[in-house]
């Protein structure tokens, strides 16, 4: 089977595992969140070997160098070939921050949060998100 030399971003960051389903990365893109070479990019965009990609997931910075394409999602070591993780130390530093403030503290007895509240909980997070 003759190597890929490009495809689309959204099944190239779905591939090596950055987002978890392939409708995530297209909506990061379509957001806007997705730069190639440092310009925004569509879903369709075709990317290739040596582009340095800018994305944001969960209010981190993630930049990454592809390094080899593919188009299947294959496992974690596997896909951990095909980019170079360029992200700075300090972002990695936020991520293990956020992770810890990943979860909400809800008194206890109160039940799980109705619809409203849990429109509140994403406007607020989304809100922090930008702000940073």
């Amino acid at each position: 089977m003759a190597e890929l030399t490009k495809t689309r971003i959204d099944k190239w960051l779905w591939a090596t595992r950055w987002f978890k389903t392939r409708t995530l990365a297209t909506d990061a893109c379509s957001s806007g969140k997705v730069k190639v070479d440092g310009q925004n990019v569509k879903a369709s965009f075709q990317i290739q070997i040596g582009h340095t990609v800018v994305f944001q997931k969960t209010g981190i910075k993630y930049t990454v160098k592809a390094e080899k394409i593919i188009e299947k999602r294959v496992g974690a070591p596997e896909a951990q070939a095909c980019y170079i993780d360029l992200t700075p130390p300090e972002d990695k530093e936020r991520l293990a921050s956020a992770f810890v403030q990943h979860f909400e503290i809800r008194d206890r007895g109160i039940g799980r949060p109705t619809k409203k509240d849990r429109r509140d909980i994403e406007k607020f997070k989304t809100n922090e998100e930008d702000n940073e």
